[in-house]
C-alpha cells in the first residue's frame, strides 16, 4: 500500500474546499499562452483524477499516471460519472512517475499539487524530470508546482488542524511537521480521525508524508540534466513574482 492508501478513501472530502475549477482554468490559461495548439496532456501524479476530469471538460485528452491504485480507483469512479464523450478523453495508468514509459509523447506534461515535492531525493527528482522529458513532444511544455524553499525557510510549517464533513462522515485531520533542514525536507505527520455519523464509530489513520522544498538554482541544474529549461516561474494562481512569502510556486519548463 502506498502512502495514500487509507488516506485515499477520504482524500476528496479533505480537499472538497480546494479550488480545482480555478486551478484548471489557470493551467488552461498557461497552456493557451505558452503552447496554444496543445491537445493532449500527460499528468504525473493524477491522484483521484479531479484536475484530469476538469481538463477533459476543457477539451483536452489526458492520460493520468499515479503510483497509488487506491487513488486511481477513485479516478476511475470519477470517470464513470462523466458523459461518454468526456470520459473517452480520459485514460489512467498505475505507475511510478520516476520509471513509467508510455511510448507516447504529449503536447503538455503537468504535475500538480506538489507531486514533485514528494520526490525527496536528487535521484528521484532527476528520474521524474527524465520521465517528463521522455513524454514531451518537441517544443512541449512541462508545468509543475512545488513547495518553494525561500518561503518554507522564512515561514516554517506549523501544526495545522482541518475539519470537514459531509452527510455521512466527519473528519478531523491534524498535521504535525518535523523539519530536516540539512535534507531540505519536512515530514508531515498526519493523524486523521474519521467519525461515521450513522453509528458514531471513530477510525484513526496515521500517515507520514515526506516533502521536499525546492529552490530555483537546484531545479535549473536538475532540469538541464534532462534537457529541459525553465521558461517561467511565478506564484501559483496569482502569477505574481515568487517571494519569501510564496509557499506555492509553479515552474514552466520546455524542451
Amino acid at each position: 500500500m502506498t502512502v495514500f492508501g487509507d488516506y485515499s478513501r477520504y482524500y476528496d472530502l479533505l480537499y472538497r474546499d480546494k479550488d480545482y475549477i480555478g486551478e484548471v482554468q489557470f493551467i488552461h490559461q498557461l497552456i493557451q499562452s505558452h503552447a496554444p495548439n496543445s491537445l493532449d496532456i500527460l499528468e504525473l501524479g493524477c491522484g483521484t483524477g479531479h484536475h484530469a476530469a476538469l481538463l477533459a471538460q476543457q477539451g483536452y485528452k489526458l492520460h493520468g499516471i499515479d503510483v497509488s491504485q487506491e487513488m486511481l480507483d477513485c479516478a476511475f469512479k470519477r470517470r464513470s460519472q462523466l458523459t461518454t464523450e468526456i470520459a473517452s478523453n480520459l485514460q489512467f495508468t498505475q505507475g511510478d512517475i520516476c520509471q513509467v514509459r508510455l511510448n507516447q509523447q504529449f503536447d503538455v506534461v503537468i504535475s500538480l499539487f506538489h507531486v514533485i515535492s514528494y520526490q525527496t531525493t536528487n535521484a528521484d527528482l532527476q528520474a521524474a524530470f527524465a520521465t517528463a522529458k521522455a513524454h514531451l513532444k518537441p517544443n512541449g511544455i512541462f508545468i509543475f508546482d512545488v513547495w518553494y524553499g525561500p518561503a518554507v525557510l522564512t515561514t516554517p510549517p506549523a501544526v495545522r488542524v482541518k475539519r470537514l464533513e459531509d452527510e455521512t462522515t466527519q473528519i478531523t485531520r491534524i498535521a504535525e511537521p518535523v523539519m530536516y533542514p540539512n535534507e531540505n525536507c519536512v515530514d508531515v505527520n498526519y493523524n486523521i480521525f474519521i467519525k461515521d455519523k450513522t453509528d458514531f464509530a471513530i477510525t484513526e489513520i496515521t500517515e507520514t508524508h515526506k516533502m521536499r522544498y525546492l529552490f530555483k538554482p537546484e531545479l535549473e541544474i536538475l532540469l538541464a540534466n534532462s534537457q529541459l529549461g525553465i521558461y517561467n516561474y511565478q506564484e501559483w494562481l496569482t502569477n505574481q513574482n515568487a517571494s519569501l512569502e510564496t509557499w506555492n510556486v509553479y515552474f514552466l519548463a520546455s524542451n
